[in-house]
Order: structure tokens, then sequence, then C-alpha cells
């Protein structure tokens, strides 16, 4: 089978071809595509060498199936050429998440919806994936009427800049910024721009996507998303009020029984995720399980995963492997070039 990357030398390209080859993806021929200052440069999989070219050669390659993580903007552009000539995009940006004619997926929540047709399909944003992933076994037993979500999101989720700003601040350097204020020793409560309505857009995705994922417009959802000096991953102050009331050990059976959960909860021994456990790891972790007293049929518990991994990579090579595991991507026949 042949896979392209497309933003193969970015922070999520990266770890997609680190997961592609941790997860055994049957990767015949690799095909990385970067910016065009990237091309004729090498990159390493799996013991292999293999030039960076560009958007059209990749498309003249035909691969089966594209990893896309390279900005919006490339993704508006190039994606529709990439399906028109047959290969199935699988795209990490936000460009085509709210696209009523797009799947927007979470392999454990709603791989079902995904069909033969579907030649474009959207990667959603980083805290949503995690976030509905806990969500939704629980909104099957329980009903979800409204969620209140507050993130501890990491610098890597910018990308590269922001990290390095992160380092040049504890080392004493001077660098480029990559938000307006210090990062480090310090809590950014803005992550992307303002909408006329006071919310960020990131705030906004989670609303929007996760109503759209789990495929019900009931659910009522409001979001502060922070920016935090933290590298392993995203952490989440979650609220839930259910239709039905519930028993605190029925939930955290559920959520230990549901696919990609892990359940961290003993107060007792200070048991409960962090970014620190949470990263190079693909599940999604969930502890301080507890009742809201302050209102009927409500919960409190707290979310964490690994936003370059589950909340990019591993989701969207999950996506493929659903796609593989259904027949829907199939390897290229020997006479494909006759």
């Amino acid at each position: 089978m042949k896979v392209s990357v497309v933003g193969a030398t970015g922070l999520v390209g990266t770890k997609m071809l680190q997961i592609l080859a941790e997860r055994n993806f049957p990767v015949d021929e690799l095909i990385p595509v970067a910016s065009e200052n990237s091309v004729g440069k090498e990159i390493e999989f799996k013991g292999k060498k293999y030039k960076v070219v560009s958007m059209d050669d990749a498309i003249a390659a035909k691969p089966q199936v594209a990893l896309f993580s390279a900005g919006g903007g490339t993704s508006l552009q190039w994606a529709p050429k990439f399906a028109e000539a047959g290969i199935t995009v699988i795209d990490n940006s936000s460009a085509w998440r709210m696209d009523p004619a797009k799947p927007l997926v979470v392999p454990e929540v709603n791989a079902d919806v995904l069909t033969p047709n579907d030649k474009i399909i959207a990667n959603p944003n980083c805290s949503t994936i995690q976030m509905v992933v806990a969500l939704q076994p629980l909104h099957k037993k329980y009903k979800i009427k409204r969620v209140v979500v507050s993130t501890y999101q990491s610098v890597t989720g910018t990308g590269k800049k922001a990290v390095d700003q992160l380092f040049n601040e504890r080392d004493g350097k001077e660098g480029e910024m990559a938000y307006k204020y210090q990062i480090d020793l310090n809590a950014l409560p803005q992550i992307d721009v303002f909408l006329d309505n006071g919310y960020t857009k990131e705030e906004m995705k989670m609303v929007n996507e996760t109503i759209k994922i789990m495929g019900d417009d009931s659910i009522r959802v409001t979001a502060t998303t922070v920016r935090i000096p933290v590298m392993g991953g995203h952490s989440e102050s979650v609220n839930l009020e259910f239709e039905n009331d519930f028993d605190l050990n029925e939930v955290r059976q559920i959520l230990s029984e549901a696919p990609g959960v892990i359940v961290q909860d003993d107060p007792s021994k200070q048991i409960y995720p962090m970014p620190l456990w949470a990263h190079e790891k693909d599940e999604v972790f969930v502890g301080r399980i507890r009742r809201d007293e302050t209102q009927p049929n409500s919960l409190n518990m707290w979310i964490v995963s690994d936003n370059l991994r589950k909340g990019a990579a591993t989701n969207a090579v999950q996506i493929a492997e659903y796609l593989v595991q259904k027949g829907i991507l199939k390897e290229q026949k020997a006479t494909a070039a006759v």
C-alpha cells in the first residue's frame, strides 16, 4: 500500500510517521510531502530513506491514502485534488471538520459513519477527541444534557515555534515568539482568535465538533481553553449533567470497559491522570471521578491524553486502520499501472 504523509516534517507529521511504524500499518511505499523548501530532502521511515516530494508528484504517485497535517489553507487547496485522483484524504486541519458533507471521525465513537464514498475525512480537534472518547460511553448509558469543560493544553498543540519559545524562556534566551506573552510560569486563556461572541475559535471547535461527532445536537457544550507550559499532553476538567442519575462505581466500570480509555482514579494513593504519564501513549486517561454535589445527576472528571498522538496523529492512523479493516482501503493490484 502506498501512503502519503503531507506535512511530513512538522510536529504532527513526524508523529504520524512514528505511529505508522509503531502500529505496523501496511506501508509498502511512503510518499512524504512537505513545503517547497523541503522537497528533495530525505527522511527515514522503518530503516529506509525516502525523498520529500511536491504535492503534484504525490498525486501522480497515486497513494491509496494521504494523511494531511499541513494547515487549513493547504488542505482546502490540495485535499480536493488528491480526492479527485481517487486518493482517500484524512485531514488533521480544521478545514473540513464542520463541512456537513465530510465525516468528522473518532474511531471509538463514530467510525461506522464512514463509507467508500468518503474521500475527505476530517480528524477532529485534539481537545475534542480525548473528551468525546470518554463522553460517548456515558452518553449511551445516562444521556448527557450539558458539558462544561475547561482545558489545560500543551504548548505542543501550537507547534515547534511554541515549544522553542518555552525552552528559550527557560534558558533565558531571546528568540521568536509564538505567543504574544511569556508562556513559562504562566497560563494563557486564549487558544486561537477571539470570535464575536467572546469565545475563541478553539472553544467553539469543542462545542460544534462534540455535537457533530456524537450525533446529538441536544447536547449543550460550553468551553474555556487555556494554554499552559506543559509538554506531555492536554488536560481537561469536565462537568457533565445527565438526564438520568448514575452510580459512581458503575461510571468507573463503564469507563474502564470503554475502548481507548484507561481509568486512573485512586485518590487514596494520589493516582490520577497527568500529562507526564500520558506522554507517548495512545489512550485517554480519566480520573478524579466524583459526583457534583451542587446539582442533581451531575459528574466531575479529569481527562488527559497526549495531544500529538491520540489528539492528532494516532486518531488519523486509526481511521486509516478502520478503512483497511473494512476493505475500503485496499492494496493496489500489480496491474494498476498497465
